[in-house]
C-alpha cells in the first residue's frame, strides 16, 4: 500500500469511511485505529489520516492522539441546534440552485426526483441514503456559492446518520423521501420559491422527527440496526 499524499485516495477513503459511519457500520462510541482502517480499506495511512481529519471537522469522529479514533456519539440536542442552522443555510442554497441551474442540471434534478420516488416505493432506506448524499452534493454544486458549500458540508453527515439511526422506528421514510423529491422537482423547474417552501417543510418534518427521539430508548444504537 502506498503512503503518499494523494487527493484522489483521500477522497476515496473519506467517502467510504463517511458511508460506514452514516450507515452505522461503524457504531457511535466505537474505537478504531488508523492501522485497522487502512488495512480494511486497502489504502495507505496518509489518505486515511487525512480523511479522519475531515470527518473530525464534521463532528463524525473524535481523534484522540496516541489512543485512537472514536466514532462520535449521537446527540439529539446537538441535532436540534444543527437544524436551526440548516433551515437558514439550506434555504439559501436550494433557492440559489433553482435560480442558477442550467438545462442540463435541471434534467439531473428531474432524474434524481424519479430515483427518489422509486426508492420510496421500494421502501429502500439505504438507497435513499445514497440519493440524499447525491442530492446534497448537487445543490451545493449548482448553488455556486463556495461559502455556503463549506458550511453545508459540515452538517450533512451528522444529519444523514441521525435520520438513518432512527427512521425505522418512526415510519418516516416515505414522507422524508417525498419532501426531498419535492425540492428536487422545484429545482428541476427553476422555481426558487417552491424550492424554499419545500425546504421549510422538510426541516419542519426533520425537527418533529428529531424531537420525537427525545423519549426514545437509545441503547440500541450500540448494536447494528434491525433490517426487518
Amino acid at each position: 500500500m502506498k503512503d503518499e499524499p494523494n487527493s484522489t485516495q483521500m477522497a476515496k477513503a473519506y467517502a467510504e469511511l463517511e458511508r460506514r459511519i452514516v450507515s452505522l457500520q461503524l457504531l457511535p462510541g466505537e474505537v478504531v485505529s488508523e492501522n485497522t482502517l487502512s488495512r480494511d480499506l486497502s489504502m495507505g495511512r496518509t489518505p486515511v489520516r487525512e480523511a479522519l481529519r475531515e470527518l473530525s471537522r464534521e463532528g463524525l469522529v473524535v481523534i484522540m492522539p496516541k489512543r485512537g479514533v472514536v466514532i462520535a456519539e449521537i446527540d439529539v440536542m446537538r441535532q436540534l441546534r444543527l437544524l436551526e442552522f440548516r433551515r437558514v443555510a439550506e434555504r439559501f442554497v436550494v433557492e440559489s440552485a433553482a435560480r442558477r441551474a442550467s438545462d442540463v442540471e435541471k434534467r439531473r434534478f428531474a432524474n434524481l426526483t424519479s430515483e427518489m420516488l422509486r426508492a420510496s416505493i421500494a421502501e429502500d432506506g439505504e438507497t435513499f441514503l445514497d440519493l440524499d448524499r447525491q442530492f446534497n452534493e448537487m445543490i451545493i454544486e449548482v448553488g455556486r456559492n463556495e461559502f455556503a458549500a463549506a458550511s453545508m458540508r459540515l452538517s450533512q453527515g451528522l444529519s444523514r446518520r441521525f435520520w438513518f439511526a432512527y427512521y425505522r422506528h418512526y415510519d418516516n421514510l416515505s414522507e422524508t423521501i417525498r419532501l426531498h423529491a419535492e425540492i428536487a422537482k422545484a429545482i428541476s423547474r427553476g422555481d426558487p420559491e417552491a424550492a424554499g417552501t419545500g425546504l421549510n417543510r422538510l426541516i419542519d418534518n426533520v425537527e418533529a422527527f428529531t424531537r420525537a427521539t427525545l423519549d426514545f430508548e437509545s441503547g440500541w444504537l450500540r448494536r447494528p440496526p434491525e433490517t426487518s
